[in-house]
């Protein structure tokens, strides 16, 4: 790990709602092209978290840097996938996916090869032409993800995207999610609080202490080859790490 390129750095990284304080002097980096899952106790601060990392908040103290420079969505491409549905009704599979693209102002002979790429990864290529209403839950999460991945963003935020998901709908999407990264590579904070999911998904796990929010731990899971075994002793062994620290204080 000590060898990659960091690509986003946080550095003293607090917030503050009047008197009360929800992340408090956060310290780390993430590599470019990680996988980084962040977990931690129910109303510990991870939306929060999720919300300064990018900018929509700004921070009370430190900063967030990309490439060393301070996060301006003129020239960094954060994109983002919500637990709630987001995909435009009026607009087919197709014109969901490529509207970062559009905004852009993408060449339409590039738009379209890239649409096609991440259709196709993530399987949705049968119903591209298909509206938000006439597909599954999961299919829309779907949408959503081969959106967020073809603008080829500096950081793909996703905020408890399955959350309202199935187990087996969950589990398929999640596959069709590390398909689509081990081919593009781009740089992921998954925040969820399935730890199951972060174990079976990630490069790495910080775990957030209650509020204020701290580092608690990071625990590395680069060893542990894609697709991953749940019954597999070692996977068996970090999830049940991961659930002692958030579990006990």
């Amino acid at each position: 790990m000590e060898q990659r390129k960091s690509k986003i750095q946080i550095r003293g990284l607090s917030k503050k709602f009047g008197d009360l304080v929800v992340l408090d002097q956060l310290n780390f980096d993430i590599f470019d092209g990680e996988f980084l899952c962040v977990v931690g106790p129910t109303g510990c601060g991870k939306t929060t978290f999720c919300n300064v990392v990018t900018n929509l908040l700004p921070p009370t103290e430190g900063q967030v840097t990309v490439d060393n420079e301070p996060i301006n969505y003129r020239k960094h491409n954060i994109s983002f996938v919500f637990q709630a549905p987001s995909c435009l009704p009026w607009r087919t599979v197709w014109d969901n996916v490529k509207i970062g693209l559009e905004i852009r102002g993408i060449p339409e002979k590039e738009l379209r090869e890239r649409v096609a790429d991440v259709l196709d990864i993530t399987g949705l290529t049968p119903y591209k032409d298909f509206f938000p209403n006439q597909i599954s839950a999961g299919m829309k999460q779907r949408v959503a993800i081969a959106r967020g991945f073809v603008t080829e963003p500096d950081m793909l935020l996703m905020d408890e995207p399955f959350g309202q998901l199935d187990t087996s709908t969950r589990f398929h999407i999640e596959n069709s999610l590390i398909k689509l990264w081990e081919r593009k590579k781009q740089t992921i904070i998954f925040v969820t609080h399935n730890l199951e999911e972060a174990v079976y998904l990630s490069e790495r796990v910080l775990v957030l202490t209650p509020k204020p929010a701290r580092i608690k731990q990071e625990v590395s899971i680069t060893h542990l080859p894609h697709p991953r075994n749940i019954a597999d002793p070692e996977f068996v062994r970090l999830r049940r790490l991961i659930t002692d620290l958030v579990r006990w204080w």
